[in-house]
C-alpha cells in the first residue's frame, strides 16, 4: 500500500486529494497546523479513514517529525496561504510559509529519504503581467503581487532541489480552480454564497469590484488528479494545469444568478474598493503538455462548475446545522 503525505489537507485541493488517494488505497496522512474542529470541517466525513500530524511548514523539526512518523512515498505540498491579498496585509508569514516553508520541506526529505516523490502546489500567478496568451511551460516569469513572488521562490526552489539533488519533485501550475469547498472570501464563492442568500431572502445585494476581470476556471477535483499523475511518471517534470478558456467574473456572476432564475442586474453593485491594484494580466493555460503526456484533462466544464457550486451552498444555507463540507 502506497503512503502520502499532504501538507494543507484541510484546504480545499488538500480534501479533494485525501478522498482521491483513499479510492485508490493509498494510506493518507495529512499535515494541519489546527486540530480545532471547525478548521476540520472539509475533511470530517472521512476523518476516521485518514491520520491527522499536527505541524507546521515554519517549523524545520514539525516536518522532519511529520515525514518520519508516516513514511510517506509521496508528498503534496499543498499548504500556505492562497488567498492573494493576504500576501499584502501579512507579508512576512505568506513569506515564512508559502516560499520558504517548501525549502524546509525539501530539505527534510533529502536528509530523511531522497525517494520520496513531492509535488508542489505552484500557480499561474507566477506569470502575472505575462507578455503572451495563453501561457505554457516556457513563459517567462512576472509575478504582478507578493503572493506570485512568494509562490514562484518556491516553484524555482523545487526545479533546484530535483536539479542538484536527484529528486523526483515536480510543479503543477495550477490556474484558478474551484468548488464548494473554496473558502468564502475567494470571488467565486462570494459570489455563489451571496446569490444563494438573496434567494433565500437572507441577502438584498452582493458588492463585486471588477467585473470584466478574466480568469481560467476549473474543478478542483479534476486538479487533484493532475497532481497525482505528476508523481506517477517515471521522470519528474512540470506542467500547467488548466482548461484553456477564459471567463469574466460578469460571466460567473450571470451564470450563478440564473441557476437560481434571478436577474443578477437587479442585485449587484460595483465598488472600486474592491478593485485589486496590481491585477495580472490575461491568465489563460496551454495544457497541452499535460494532455500530451499525462493524458489529463479537465472534465467539468465552466457552467458545470457554477451550477455545483450555487446548488451546493443553496443546500448548505438550507441546512445551517448541519456544519459538514459539500463535495
Amino acid at each position: 500500500m502506497k503512503r502520502a503525505l499532504i501538507t494543507g489537507i484541510t484546504g480545499q485541493d488538500g480534501s479533494y486529494l485525501a478522498e482521491f488517494l483513499l479510492d485508490k488505497g493509498y494510506d493518507v496522512s495529512g499535515l494541519t497546523r489546527s486540530m480545532e474542529q471547525s478548521h476540520l470541517a472539509n475533511i470530517r466525513h472521512i476523518a476516521d479513514k485518514i491520520n491527522l500530524v499536527q505541524g507546521d511548514l515554519s517549523d524545520c523539526s514539525s516536518l522532519e517529525n511529520a515525514i518520519k512518523q508516516t513514511r510517506p512515498n509521496e508528498i503534496y505540498n499543498l499548504g500556505g496561504d492562497s488567498f492573494v491579498p493576504d500576501a499584502s496585509t501579512k507579508p512576512v508569514r505568506v513569506g515564512n510559509v508559502t516560499g520558504l516553508g517548501v525549502i524546509r520541506l525539501l530539505n527534510a526529505i533529502k536528509n530523511i529519504d531522497k525517494n520520496i516523490r513531492f509535488y508542489q502546489a505552484s500557480t499561474s500567478e507566477i506569470f502575472g503581467n505575462a507578455k503572451e496568451s495563453p501561457q505554457n511551460e516556457n513563459t517567462p516569469f512576472r509575478p504582478r503581487n507578493l503572493y506570485g513572488v512568494t509562490k514562484l521562490y518556491a516553484h524555482l526552489a523545487t526545479i533546484n532541489f530535483r536539479k542538484n539533488h536527484d529528486m523526483h519533485a515536480c510543479c503543477g501550475i495550477c490556474y484558478n480552480h474551484e468548488s464548494p469547498r473554496r473558502m468564502p472570501e475567494f470571488v467565486t464563492r462570494k459570489i455563489t454564497n451571496t446569490a444563494a442568500k438573496i434567494y433565500l431572502g437572507m441577502e438584498k445585494e452582493l458588492k463585486l469590484g471588477n467585473t470584466e476581470s478574466m480568469r481560467d476556471w476549473g474543478y478542483a477535483p479534476d486538479y487533484v488528479r493532475a497532481m497525482w499523475l505528476m508523481l506517477q511518471q517515471d521522470k519528474p517534470n512540470d506542467y500547467i494545469i488548466a482548461t484553456g478558456e477564459t471567463h469574466s467574473v460578469r460571466e460567473f456572476v450571470e451564470k450563478a444568478f440564473s441557476v437560481l432564475g434571478l436577474d443578477w442586474q437587479k442585485y449587484v453593485k460595483t465598488n472600486k474598493s474592491l478593485f485589486r491594484k496590481s491585477d495580472t494580466a490575461l491568465l489563460q493555460g496551454d495544457y497541452s503538455k499535460a494532455r500530451q503526456e499525462l493524458g489529463w484533462k479537465p472534465q467539468v466544464k465552466f457552467n458545470e462548475l457554477v451550477e455545483i457550486m450555487v446548488k451546493k451552498d443553496l443546500a448548505r444555507l438550507k441546512k445551517p446545522k448541519a456544519g459538514r463540507s459539500t463535495s
